[in-house]
Order: C-alpha cells, then structure tokens, then sequence
C-alpha cells in the first residue's frame, strides 16, 4: 500500500521533513519512490518556505492510491488538494490527573474563601461609612446645643 508520509532529515534537533510517496511497509527515513515536497517546522507559520508541495504529482498519487498520513492530510486540505479532515480533540492524556483536579479545587475553593469576607466586609464598611455622617451630624448638634444653652442664660 501506498502512503505519502513524512521523511525526515537534518541535524539533531534541527528536523527538516521531505514529503514522499513510499511503501507503508518500508521504515520511516527509508527507501521511497518519488519525494513530492518539504517541511521545515523550524520556520515560522506565516513563512512560505515553511511547506512546498508537488501538488500535481500528489494528485497523480492519490489517484493511483496513495493515502496521505494524518499530518500530510492536514497540508493537502489546507492546499485544497483533498477536503480537510475532521478536526481531533485533545487526547485525554492532556486532561489533568486525579491530584491536579483535587489541587484544582482546593485552589478554587481557597479563592471563594477569600472573597467571600471581602464581600461581607464591604456591606460592613458601607455601614460605618452611613453611621460615620449621622456622627457628625451629632457632631454639629452638639455645637448649637450649646449655643442655646448660652443664649438662654
């Protein structure tokens, strides 16, 4: 069977990948019919030296019955080349472990914890801050209290 898959080549830790029309059976960096492309993952995303396919030569593979690998699928059906596979969900590998989620929780508890006070401290405050003018308005009475008292005597 057929696979156009990725080849891959360059130095440790510097991967350049060619595209290549190969038997399914044969390894990965081994014999292959005819390379169709290359992918530089180095590259930055917006850069068009990044992938370079033989669009033609793909089709005349596809017809022939080549299957592109997943990640090769992904180029073609952003080249239009063939219609774009349907996007994966992460693996639930990537989901947090049994410890992490507890951590999760106690952290998010924590949190409410903490606003809660901040919450029952604030209508607190408000009240001292309404009591604090009837205080001063005692305050100012207080004054023309003895005035009063002044004038009368």
């Amino acid at each position: 069977m057929l696979k156009i898959r990725m080849s891959r080549g360059g130095a440790k830790k510097r991967p350049i990948y060619k595209i290549v029309i190969a038997d399914s059976r044969k390894p990965r960096d081994g014999r292959f019919i005819e390379k169709v492309g290359f992918f530089n993952p180095l590259l930055p995303k917006d850069k068009k030296e990044r992938l370079s396919l033989d669009i033609e030569r793909i089709k005349y593979w596809i017809e022939k019955g080549a299957r592109p690998s997943d990640r090769i699928a992904r180029f073609l059906g952003e080249a239009n080349v063939i219609p774009k596979p349907a996007q994966r969900n992460n693996p639930n590998k990537a989901k947090p472990k049994k410890k992490a989620q507890e951590r999760i929780a106690a952290a998010a508890e924590a949190k409410k914890a903490a606003e809660a006070p901040k919450t029952e401290e604030a209508p607190k405050a408000e009240e001292k801050k309404a009591e604090a003018p009837k205080a001063e308005e005692k305050k100012a009475e207080a004054p023309k209290a003895e005035e009063k008292k002044e004038e009368k005597k």
